[in-house]
């Protein structure tokens, strides 16, 4: 990848930082040395609009719906340590997917093993039979994982179970007949996620297999029916499938609706480590159809994914969305497993991606998801805004003094002209010459994130290796960019999310400077803003 000189800076002031399994770790590990003060932690670490728990452990988002004004969120948690250990489903709430509010632990693990991965519905017709009194159930999916078994060397220790709630997902009841879907035989057997088929008139439950994804059909959500599978020769196969979520979505602008289905994988993403793959088709009969289109392109090296930052693992979309005609919506978890286990917090580890409004497009090369931030961020924007016409960067330029809006909560977009035949690069730095770089190379085609020189990075051999690079997909002149600054990640939207990219970095002050470096020829940027964003 060929690399642009000198490059962007700005940002100012304030800096914090908050916030699938680790199939390798059989018990809990309690890692609660203390390697900074937790006040500078807080302070240094702790994000400003990314959801992490209030303390201990935390990967995979689960279980989530939308309800009487609320988004749930439960999450893969371990409570007492800061390193993957026994199970639990957190729980956090939000009415604007920005502010949440943690919840007591929904589900804990009991004698038939940690409690893994997985979904949960509203059942507003009642099949499952739970609910009371015209209240609708909330009925979570999740995998038991017995380690009892595993140690005794059996495959079948990992089995489907369900639980529900009567009262919106505060308290949940496990069902006394699990497990509603038994192992049967396979050693990677995890992570329901059900879905309503419309056409098949049945729930539908995804499950990762091995390298494959497993379908799975229910009238009444309890007694589950092997349909089909679907994976072999297709896609990447470097790594465990994992978090599988199916669902249908309309082509943007057109009348037509196809099936996506999301297959994370560990290793085998494409930069490394954790990621997470889509597949788009139909679902007929019991069965996924990848679209014809996609046969040939869906080799084990792709660029179906949704997001090539090597920080987007394990996410899914939220259910009950549609039965309020709100935009599909989808989180991930903001870490890897190169590396979860050992970045520089102690208190909490790991964020969530900020939520994102998931569409389905068609162009000249078949069908392709894109990305863009939720709605609701825009609503928690200040009134400190900076907006630049069209500017020359043929020279490297500072965008604006570094105590104007603080670069540890802020978006920044901007619109590359000229994009086949120039190059962009923005750098962030602070005053220990620390520096996060990422932007466009024309010459390749390629997206970059430089993390390398961003501060802790000795952590982990695979942290920062080399910067991280993902294709670009569209090929119009002109590149629409936008870039999610926290006090540890940037979630980079380019091409309207068409290609993502997510990462996060530890520097051991805030970045206070923004510049802007280009290459090529006729180097131009317009539609530049730079917007802080409210953490209150």
């Amino acid at each position: 990848m060929k690399k642009t000189d000198v490059i962007l800076v700005l940002l100012a002031s304030l800096f914090g930082l908050t916030a699938c399994k680790n199939k390798n770790k059989e018990g809990a590990v309690d890692d609660t040395e203390q390697t900074i003060p937790l006040t500078i932690e807080e302070n240094l670490y702790r994000p400003n609009f990314h959801f992490t728990p209030i303390s201990g452990w935390m990967n995979d988002p689960n279980g989530m719906f939308y309800l009487n004004g609320y988004y749930h969120l439960y999450f893969q948690h371990y409570p007492d340590g800061n390193k993957w250990g026994p199970m639990h489903w957190g729980h956090a709430k939000s009415k604007d997917l920005i502010h949440w509010e943690e919840m007591p632990i929904a589900l804990f693990p009991d004698e038939m093993g940690y409690i893994f991965s997985g979904s949960a519905i509203v059942d507003h017709e009642n099949k499952s039979g739970f609910g009371v009194e015209g209240q609708p159930p909330i009925i979570a999916f999740f995998t038991y994982h017995n380690t009892e078994m595993q140690n005794q060397g059996r495959v079948d220790f990992q089995s489907q179970a369900i639980a529900y709630s009567l009262d919106e997902g505060n308290t949940w009841t496990k069902y006394d007949e699990n497990p509603v879907v038994k192992n049967p035989g396979i050693h990677d057997f995890r992570d329901p996620k059900v879905v309503w088929d419309k056409k098949g008139k049945q729930y539908i439950m995804s499950l990762a297999a091995g390298q494959e994804i497993r379908f799975y059909g229910s009238k009444n959500l309890k007694d589950w029916k092997f349909l089909s599978e679907f994976g072999k020769g297709v896609g990447n196969h470097d790594g465990v499938w994992e978090c599988p979520d199916l669902f249908p979505i309309k082509v943007q602008g057109l009348d037509e609706e196809k099936y996506v289905l999301l297959v994370s994988i560990n290793p085998g993403g494409y930069n490394g480590g954790s990621g997470t793959q889509y597949f788009v088709g139909d679902f007929e009969e019991g069965r996924f159809v990848l679209e014809p289109s996609l046969q040939e392109k869906m080799s084990n090296y792709h660029d179906y994914w949704v997001d090539f930052g090597k920080d987007n693992y394990a996410g899914v979309t939220w259910s009950n969305i549609e039965t309020e005609e709100k935009e599909k919506l989808f989180i991930g978890w903001m870490s890897n497993w190169q590396y979860a286990n050992e970045v520089p917090t102690e208190k909490w580890r790991s964020a969530m991606t900020i939520p994102r409004e998931l569409q389905l497009i068609a162009n000249d090369s078949g069908y392709r998801l894109s990305f863009v931030p939720t709605k609701t961020l825009d609503e928690g924007k200040s009134e400190k805004i900076k907006t630049y016409g069209r500017m020359d960067i043929s020279e490297p330029k500072e965008l604006l003094e570094s105590e104007s809006i603080p670069l540890s909560s802020a978006s920044l977009t901007f619109t590359l002209m000229n994009a086949k035949s120039s190059s962009v690069a923005v750098k962030l730095k602070n005053d220990v010459k620390e520096e996060l770089v990422f932007g466009f190379d024309h010459g390749s085609q390629t997206f970059f994130v430089d993390r390398t020189h961003s501060g802790k990075t000795d952590f982990s051999k695979d942290f920062a290796p080399k910067p991280s690079i993902a294709p670009r997909i569209i090929g119009s002149e002109s590149l629409q960019v936008t870039a999610l600054l926290d006090k540890t990640s940037i979630e980079l939207f380019f091409d309207n999310g068409t290609t993502v990219m997510t990462e996060i970095f530890f520097p051991e002050q805030p970045f206070t400077e923004l510049w802007f470096t280009s290459s090529g020829e006729n180097a131009q940027l317009d539609n530049i803003k730079l917007s802080e964003l409210k953490n209150n």
